[in-house]
């Protein structure tokens, strides 16, 4: 008798355990979403990120000198070929933000053009001197005569990166 009663307990917990309750369901969700991102830097959530399309209009009301902390998401449009140190954000259709890492922390996979991220930082317009741009072009793989060219400074959308998400599915 004793065996049957130890018996039913087994199947009892059994059933009982395996069931989430639906707090703790909801409790898993996010663990699940943050999974199809690989995080760099500080970590941030997927949670409140702007469009690009948003961002560009924020950084249209900006001056010299404005900052802001934001948190947005785009498609990377270009980055450093030798490190992963920087890359290129488009903003809209017309324009892009050059995004660093803060305090040059942490760096991206080399592999990640084309990829999907959410960055959060501090936003701020500057002006980019002609031989800041040329390195830049450098890292970028461009041609020397691609670099020639470069031959004024830059107004510039650029962003400080604290967190990264880089979307991996």
């Amino acid at each position: 008798m004793k065996p049957l009663v130890f018996y039913c307990l087994i199947v009892l917990f059994s059933c009982t355990s395996c069931k989430l309750s639906e707090k703790e369901n909801n409790a898993v969700t996010p663990i699940l979403s943050q999974l199809e991102f690989s995080s760099f830097g500080a970590k941030i959530t997927e949670e409140n990120a702007m469009s690009s399309q948003q961002m560009f209009a924020k950084f249209e009301n900006m001056h010299f000198g404005d900052t802001a902390r934001v948190k947005f998401s785009a498609t990377i449009k270009e980055l450093c070929t030798k490190k992963g140190c920087w890359m290129k954000l488009p903003l809209g259709a017309t324009a892009e933000t050059m995004v660093r890492f803060k305090d040059y922390g942490f760096f991206i996979p080399l592999d990640a053009q084309g990829k999907d991220v959410i960055v959060a930082g501090k936003a701020f317009v500057k002006v980019t001197s002609v031989e800041e741009l040329r390195h830049y072009a450098e890292d970028a793989g461009k041609s020397a005569a691609e670099i020639a060219k470069i031959t004024s400074v830059k107004k510039e959308f650029s962003f400080e990166a604290s967190g990264v998400l880089l979307k991996v599915k």
